[in-house]
């Protein structure tokens, strides 16, 4: 096993876990950036306000999007162990 081959698996495992969370972080920084508009439009400073409409919108993304998570993720995992005879030998 070279350091280039542990770089590579490395590569794909940070690119796997960006976009897999990708889709969750921006359903939450969206709602979030909509209610912090909305509590600055109306002087509304309750730090709970955002806690469930964030909650909503990540439970919201993760059934859209989690079947292709969970195929991104099979995927993956299938061609890293596939891939273990060729790393060792």
């Amino acid at each position: 096993m070279t350091p280039g081959v542990v770089m590579e698996i490395g590569r794909q495992a940070i690119e796997v876990t960006l976009l897999l969370s990708a889709p969750l972080l921006i359903a939450a920084l969206a709602v979030g950036l909509i209610v912090s508009i909305f509590q600055a439009a109306t002087q509304i400073n309750e730090a709970t306000l955002q806690f469930v409409p964030k909650l909503v919108a990540v439970f919201l993304v993760l059934i859209l999007a989690g079947p292709w998570m969970l195929q991104y993720m099979v995927d993956y995992i299938q061609r890293l162990f596939g891939s273990i005879p060729q790393i060792i030998g």
